[in-house]
């Protein structure tokens, strides 16, 4: 897989696109990435600029750190759990 292509190059690739002065498929071209490759950053970009909905990276960023944090929650509670099943054992009468 190639590397990605730092966020301003991307950025810039953008802009030169939307002022429609080319084709898609020239603009690629110059550039050196692939038609397909830049249809999508237009897309990503309409919906970080609210023009398409969709949800954006921040709101992505977001929602992975709070399925961490959901994942380590549970866990920590599953601990718990078990911790007061097993205490709970040992102060029955008769051990």
């Amino acid at each position: 897989m190639p590397r990605p292509h730092p966020k301003e190059f991307r950025d810039d690739v953008v802009a030169v696109a939307r002022r429609g002065e080319a084709p898609i498929a020239q603009i690629a071209k110059d550039f050196g990435i692939s038609e397909s490759c830049l249809r999508n950053w237009l897309q990503r970009a309409d919906v970080e600029d609210g023009h398409r909905p969709g949800v954006t990276s921040a709101e992505s960023a977001e929602l992975r750190e709070l399925k961490r944090r959901n994942r380590l929650l549970e866990q920590e509670n599953e601990i718990l759990r078990r911790a007061a099943a097993y205490l709970s054992q040992a102060n029955l009468p008769g051990k």
